[in-house]
């Protein structure tokens, strides 16, 4: 009672809205992503619904994430349940968003390995904690170690990389959105 009942989520129209919003052509971002122009096509029309790796090329080139496109998917809801059940059985790794629509902060929970060679900047701040296993990050030129129950603050801006270092490893990333206004300029911050 009280949950948000609805479809799996569906990112064409999020992909279509931002595609439109940087004026490209979907030949543009196929060039971008080398994803297809009818595979493109399909997914703004919900035809098809991309892998994550398909997700994540596809938001690369429209200069933003997978989690914004998921975020923009759904309408926001001021109570909103996400059940674990909810997610879609499938081969490891996965990620699954903990929060819907379009908020002022985004979640995510990944189980498994990951894409150790890809590397994030976020604009806005983000905290990562392990929820099980362990994983190795990389920022700013140093190596960090997590195991259950850490957790690693970034500053928005701060480029890394992380791995799972351990089986069934599950990580949970909060992030500010990249549509709210959270960085400030950090070299000209007023002193009390």
């Amino acid at each position: 009672m009280g949950d948000h009942k609805e479809q799996p989520l569906r990112v064409g129209a999020a992909v279509r809205r931002r595609r439109r919003a940087l004026h490209l052509t979907l030949a543009v971002v196929a060039e971008r992503s080398g994803l297809s122009v009818p595979f493109l096509s399909q997914v703004e029309n919900d035809r098809a619904r991309p892998s994550r790796s398909s997700l994540e090329r596809v938001a690369d080139a429209l200069r933003t994430t997978a989690v914004e496109l998921l975020a923009a998917a759904d309408p926001a809801c001021s109570v909103d349940v996400v059940r674990a059940e909810e997610n879609e059985p499938g081969p490891e790794p996965r990620a699954r968003a903990l929060v819907r629509g379009h908020h002022q902060m985004h979640a995510s929970e990944f189980t498994g390995d990951h894409e150790a060679g890809r590397e994030f900047q976020y604009r806005n701040d983000q905290l990562m904690y392990v929820a099980d296993g362990g994983v190795e990050i990389e920022a700013e030129g140093r190596a960090y170690r997590l195991g259950r129950g850490d957790t690693l603050y970034l500053t928005g801006g701060v480029r890394h990389r992380w791995r799972a270092t351990v089986p069934d490893t599950r990580v949970v990333v909060v992030a500010v959105a990249e549509n709210v206004e959270a960085v400030q300029n950090r070299s000209h911050r007023s002193r009390p």
